[in-house]
Parts: structure tokens; sequence; C-alpha cells
């Protein structure tokens, strides 16, 4: 029997007339280190009806069986985070401003609200607003860019506009008619705009690729977007990834897909591309890699690290980065799932990862390990079975050093020595109440903690968490770290997005400042008869920025600002939204900006006397 497979390659229509099995299977009891790219669409198609029938997350359509992304194993996506924090470059270099809060020095990733020091660019569903911010006397709003999708996130570099979305619309249509159960599948899109004109933004370039966004940085002039589409064959046929550039479509040929010597229990094409940001003639360039279910990213200078999730592990993925050029060169896997990008590292030739292995909740009783992984990701040191029957929470690798919190009941944070990167070793740990999602350094010696206060609970073995905590870590004895300082916001339903995006956590020692979106919810105890419950929630009170001094002599919360107006909060019961919630913010010379999705307000940072405040809507 033959199939016939239409595609279109980058424009052209072409006719591949092929065998379905009158060809030499893939022999994989041994391939180099590395990635392997398939030799016809045949051969990838037999490798996945293959790996279909000996695993045991699949579905069957027509008798053919096709792939999807195993739900029984948790994955931690982040987004959410090492060596040091940094703020990424911008325009104007004769004021000082912030950037957005990243992880690599040199590696920027996209946000919702950027800045150059003279202009802030921000999303807010399906618009791009562009705002003249400094000075704060000629601050206005100059434009705006409508879409017709939602807007993920963005990145500016000079006079050039970045702009991420996902598409929700296309769908298979069956050989039996009607509509294929298989699912809709999105489509990542990327914009580049001029804006040497900030008032007329022009539209240079465009690129959509099949898949969900998963993540992008921006190293020099290239930026790095990562999509992920699931790899299925539906009725015979092979449905091959696709992407476009200014509207001209290219089928990602099965010879151009690239395997790794490896089983995965679910798998889907990932494909990292590489597009010039300064040269919209430059052409796009792309690896399609046919991985387990892809989560989470972490990226240095010169290495992007994919994870893939398995019943018991994470794999792990390098690929080399080059001045826009990207190779796959190593993989290897570690055992249990990793929480986030901050939970990776890479320092010098090693790559260091810490996971959770079994479940805190469950029968398998929960542990906690570091590995320390050589240049092809073979494990060369590893530090095993901390707390159990608790889970990371929060990790932060700086320099030599790990930072790591588990909780279940109470707080352990376990400073970690890598220096010899074969023997990982417990230094020192603090035991306290509550837990921190969030590590930011403050210097060599002290650490910051944003996460949630804690009270044991008095009928099991767990805790209730309450309002949200800061707290600042000394480390200078690293045998016994301290916790110096702490301030607690809020009671129980008190939230704050820094919590699970770093993005949103403004910080500069400099300043002594520290800005933090919260939504804070107090408890009235003469409701409850003067006696509250651990369990009890607050009621709304305040949603804004909150502004802390913060120095190693300890933490002042200096104001609040908010966007809200009147009773907003007072109608919110049981949860609140509000297009005018702040969930941003940064600083331009001595001012500080404020972001929610209908205002930029400006305050000063001497007194927080507001100076301007500039409607989106």
């Amino acid at each position: 029997m033959a199939y016939i497979l239409l595609g279109i390659v980058c424009g052209s229509i072409i006719l591949d007339v092929t065998s379905s099995f009158n060809f030499s299977p893939l022999i994989l009891t041994y391939e180099p280190p590395g990635f392997n790219n398939f030799r016809s669409e045949a051969e990838l198609t037999w490798f996945l009806q293959e790996k279909a029938k000996t695993e045991s997350y699949i579905l069957e359509f027509g008798g053919v069986f096709g792939r999807i992304t195993s739900t029984a194993v948790p994955q931690f996506i982040g987004a959410d985070a090492t060596k040091t924090a940094t703020n990424s470059a911008g325009a104007n270099s004769d004021v000082n401003y912030s950037g957005t809060n990243i992880q690599v020095t040199g590696v920027d990733e996209a946000d919702i609200v950027k800045t150059d020091g003279t202009f802030i660019y921000l999303s807010r569903l399906n618009t791009v607003y562009i705002v003249k911010a400094y000075p704060a006397e000629e601050a206005k709003l100059l434009t705006k860019i409508k879409f017709d999708v939602e807007v993920s996130d963005l990145f500016v570099a000079g006079d050039k506009l970045v702009v991420f979305t996902m598409d929700y619309s296309r769908v298979f249509a069956s050989k039996a008619g009607g509509v294929s159960p298989i699912p809709k599948i999105t489509t990542t899109n990327v914009y580049f705009y001029n804006i040497s004109d900030r008032v007329n933004p022009v539209r240079e370039r465009t690129y959509e690729a099949e898949g969900v966004y998963m993540a992008s940085r921006m190293i020099g002039d290239y930026v790095y977007v990562v999509s992920r589409k699931g790899a299925w064959v539906y009725e015979g046929v092979l449905d091959l990834p696709a992407y476009s550039e200014n509207g001209k479509p290219c089928l990602i040929p099965a010879t151009s897909i690239y395997y790794y010597n490896g089983t995965d229990s679910s798998y889907s094409y990932t494909t990292v591309a590489s597009i010039n940001t300064q040269n919209p003639e430059a052409p796009v360039n792309s690896k399609t890699f046919l991985l387990g279910s892809s989560s989470t990213v972490y990226c240095s200078a010169d290495h992007l690290y994919l994870t893939t999730v398995g019943y018991s592990s994470t794999g792990v993925h390098k690929i080399k980065l080059d001045n826009g050029r990207i190779e796959g060169i190593a993989d290897g896997s570690v055992p249990g799932w990793v929480l986030n990008q901050f939970s990776m590292d890479e320092s010098g030739k090693y790559f260091r990862i810490a996971t959770t292995t079994g479940h805190a909740w469950g029968v398998s009783t929960s542990k906690n390990n570091v590995y320390v992984l050589d240049a092809d990701l073979k494990i060369v040191g590893k530090l095993e079975d901390l707390a159990p029957g608790e889970q990371i929470y929060s990790a932060r690798f700086m320099g030599d050093r790990l930072y790591l919190v588990t909780f279940k009941k109470v707080d352990p944070l376990f400073v970690i020595d890598l220096k010899d990167p074969t023997s990982p070793k417990v230094l020192g740990k603090l035991k306290i109440p509550g837990f921190s999602n969030y590590l930011h350094p403050y210097d060599e010696n002290h650490v910051i903690g944003l996460g949630k206060e804690a009270v044991d609970s008095e009928s099991g073995n767990f805790a209730w968490y309450q309002g949200v905590k800061l707290s600042l870590f000394d480390v200078s004895d690293v045998a016994n770290p301290r916790e110096v300082a702490k301030l607690e916001i809020g009671n129980r339903g008190t939230d704050s997005p820094a919590l699970s995006d770093h993005k949103a956590f403004l910080f500069s020692r400099e300043k002594n400042l520290l800005v933090i979106p919260i939504l804070e919810a107090r408890i009235d105890p003469s409701i409850y008869g003067g006696s509250v419950q651990a369990n009890t929630y607050g009621d709304y009170v305040y949603q804004g920025a909150y502004i802390f001094q913060i120095s190693t002599e300890g933490i002042k919360l200096r104001g609040r600002i908010t966007h809200l107006q009147g009773d907003e909060l007072l109608k919110s019961g049981y949860w609140f939204s509000s297009e005018y919630s702040v969930y941003r913010s940064l600083y331009i010379g001595e001012n500080l900006y404020t972001i929610s999705g209908g205002m930029v307000k400006i305050n000063s940072l001497s007194d927080l006397s507001e100076l301007k405040a500039i409607p989106l809507t």
C-alpha cells in the first residue's frame, strides 16, 4: 500500500509517494551522542506508530495511533527562575532605569511590559500600547497596535518591537466527514515592527509556527522562539509541522526533524527558531526536534535546555545557540521533576538541576535531589534524599551555591555547596514557618525570599498558608543561615503575581527598593468572636503596588499605590479581577511607574506622591 503525502515546502507543492513499510527501519540500539535526523517520512511514521504500540499513553483514531501528552504525571511548567539577577538593556543611556527581572545576564526574557528608559511598551488583551514615559511632564499615550488574538508578551531591541501571540484556529477535517477528534492546532505568531517612529509603527516581518508558544529569549540581535506541536499520525497520514514567513508557507520535511536515542511517554515536535531582530531580510534559522512532552526551558548565553516530563524522570536536551545558529548537541535525564527555570543553571561546562521525586501527598514519599551533569549531560555529581515528605517550592543558583526551599509543614532553607561538581553537599539549613516561592539575590551574603506565612494544622501533617511574606536571609555563615528580617502582608487569601512570575518582582539594591503587586485580604476578628481558625480567608481590602525599603537592616513598607477607584474591592466576593489591577512596576530616573490594564501611573520615588496618570482605555 502506498500513501500520497501532499505538502507545501517553502511555497512549492511537492508529492512524496512512498510505501509505508518498504524501508529499513531505525536501529535504535546505539546512536552517537546528540541528535540524528530521520531519513524519510515513512521512517518517521513508522517510528511514531511503533512507539505508540509500546507506550501506554496513546489515542487511537480509525485504527491508527496518534500521540497526546500524558496527564498522569504532574507537569511543572515554569515561567515562570541563575547566576545573578540582572536588568536587560535598553535605549536611553542618559537616565537610570529598570529592566525586566531576568535570570541570566545577557539573556533577555519576553514580558508584557518593557521600557527603554524613554518609552513604555505594554500589552493588554489584544493590544500593544506605546507610551511616552520620560520625562514625566511629557508622558502620554502615543499609539495602539491591535491584533486579532491576545498578545502573549514582547521584546524591545532599539527601534525594533517584537510581539508574540497565539492563535487557536486550525481544525482537522476527518476523512469520514465531520470534525476530527484531533484538537485544534495552535499557531505561535511573532510580529516584528520598526518603531523608529513610535507614533506610526511599521510591521516588517511575520513568523508563524504550528504549535503552542513555549518560551523565547533574546541574545544579541537574535530572538529565539520555542514552540511545540503534537506529533500525530492520523488515518495513516503523517501530520508534519509547518511554519510560514511573511505568509509564505513552509512544511518541515521529515529529514529535517531530529530525534535522540531515548524513549518518552509521549511525543511532540519542538521547534526552535532564531530570527534577526535588526535585519528583516535575514533568513529564519530553525531546527525541529521530536521530543517528549517539552515543559520547562532554561537558557544560558550559549545553550538552550529543554526538559521533557517522563513517568518518574526528567529528560534534558541541550541545544547550542551561536549567533543565530541552532544545533542539538546532547541529551540526558535525571530522576524526578523540575519545578521551574530557576531549578536549573549552567556553570562553565556543567549543568545543575534540582528535582523532586515521589509525591508529598501520595503513597510514595517525596524526596528532593540535586544533580550535576557534564557537557554531554551525563551525571557526574548528585545529592539525593533531601527533606523526605516535602517538595521543592523554590530554588536559586548563585555561583557555587544553591539555595533550596522545600515545604510541607515548615520551610527548610538549604544552603548547598556546588564548588566540587562531583560532590555536592549541604552546608547548612534553616527551618522556619511558611515558605518562599521565589528567591532573589540581595548580595553575596543575603537572599530575599517571597512566599507565604504558614500555621501548623492541628489535625494533620500539613500547614495552612496565610498572608504574603517577605524574608531576608543572612547566609554569611553558611552552616547557620538566619532569617534576619521578615514582613507579612495581609491574612489568608492575600496573593501576588510575583509568587509565580518573577517578572512582577522589581528590586534595586542601589535604591534599597522592592516593589511587588499585591491583592491584600484581611480578617476582621470581631466577626469570629475573636477566635479565628487558621483556614479562614480574609476579605479583599486593597490591590496595588506595595513599595518596600529593604536593606541588611530590615524590611519596611514605605507605601502603596493603587489604580482602583471607589468601592470596587467591596464588590469582589470570593475572587477579584479588574483591568485596573496593578501587575507590573518599573522606575525611570527618580520616578516609579505602575502599570495596570487600564492605566500607567507615575509617582515620585522620594515620597510616592502622584505626578501623573495616563489612561489606556
